[in-house]
């Protein structure tokens, strides 16, 4: 058993799944094996949710994989990067026994999914320092040995801190915890950020699972498409651990629209304007009176605290913006979490921010 593998949960290694009507390879023009309707929908001009779908559609997966320079194999499409999520989880958390690692503040459904599944939650809180909210390498490591983790959630970028993670501190996370747990780096903003992908790691370390998504620099929230990219034995376990059909048709051809060489090469150009517009709202913020500190990001959303969080929070609803209120979150009383926008839409948050100063 490969050391991957024994990450599994034991009862699930030989797991074989449910075995749908499209997972059959079978061939003929007259389809009658999974009870679909003859008919389309009349609210359906063309016809493509009348079958169901592939359930990981072979164009789709081919141009995630080169997108990401992997192979085919090592990637399973699903529903956003939360069904990646959940899908590691339950395949490799025996309930009331495994635990998982977090670093809050940090995404919140990594620990949703743990509690779903009964898995222990241990957290290492991200530390402040003068370089930002960084996470703790070396106390993620003592805790995940000490404490029976089976999975470590990275988040880098981490949302909402905006901080990144080195890849020779992951590397290194990695070895020592080979056997024993995987670690999960989660790249959703990964466009926006400066250095390589952790998918770099893979060839070297089958203990490292990167997750991905179309939801954020590639503009298709709505489409719910997101990868988790590894270890071909972790990867086939996990398909068969997947609910059937989790890419409607409809989403599966837009998101192969969205990958085409034209639109990636717009894609680029609007995470650049991103990448640009966050230095310029990071420095009009950091002259804003009230606003004690902007966290540098590797993200598209900047973390800053102010004063009076709730002054400018309202201040900005009055001016039609809404931005992400932080202060339920651990060490973030204070923060407000707001994603870069067009220009023009920067240009209404500094000037809402400044309107409340006046006024104030």
């Amino acid at each position: 058993m490969s050391a991957v593998l024994s990450l599994v949960r034991p009862d699930l290694r030989g797991f074989a799944g449910y075995k749908s009507a499209r997972s059959e390879a079978l061939q003929g023009d007259v389809w009658l094996n999974a009870n679909e309707s003859a008919w389309p929908n009349p609210a359906d001009g063309q016809g493509r949710s009348r079958r169901y779908p592939d359930p990981q559609p072979p164009a789709l997966r081919a141009r995630l994989a080169q997108l990401y320079g992997v192979g085919p194999e090592q990637l399973l499409v699903g529903r956003g990067s939360d069904e990646a999520i959940d899908l590691l989880v339950r395949a490799l958390c025996v309930p009331g026994q495994d635990a998982i690692v977090v670093t809050p503040p940090v995404f919140g459904m990594y620990a949703v999914c743990a509690r779903l599944q009964g898995a222990p939650i241990i957290e290492v809180p991200l530390r402040e320092s003068d370089a930002g909210l960084a996470a703790d390498l070396d106390a993620i490591r003592e805790a995940a040995l000490g404490q029976g983790a089976k999975l470590v959630f990275l988040c880098s970028p981490s949302n909402p801190a905006g901080s990144a993670i080195p890849l020779d501190e992951v590397a290194a996370l990695a070895r020592a915890l080979e056997g024993r747990a995987l670690v999960v780096v989660d790249e959703a903003y990964g466009e926006f950020a400066d250095g390589p992908s952790a998918t770099t790691l893979l060839d070297d370390h089958a203990n490292i699972a990167v997750l991905r998504t179309l939801s954020k620099a590639h503009a298709l929230a709505a489409a719910r498409i997101g990868v988790v990219i590894g270890d071909a034995e972790l990867v086939a376990v996990l398909q068969r651990c997947q609910a059937p059909y989790p890419v409607p048709t409809p989403c599966a051809d837009l998101a192969l629209e969205a990958l085409s060489d034209a639109a990636l090469a717009q894609t680029r150009e609007r995470v650049a304007s991103v990448r640009s517009e966050r230095s310029r709202l990071q420095a009009a913020l950091e002259r804003t009176p009230g606003v004690r500190r902007v966290y540098p990001s590797q993200g598209n959303y900047l973390l800053a605290r102010f004063d009076d969080a709730e002054g400018a929070f309202r201040a900005l609803l009055a001016a039609g913006v809404v931005v992400r209120d932080q202060r339920a979150a651990p060490q973030l009383g204070d923060a407000l979490r707001i994603t870069i926008g067009s220009p023009a839409q920067n240009d209404r948050v500094i000037a809402a921010l400044d309107v409340r100063e006046q006024a104030a």
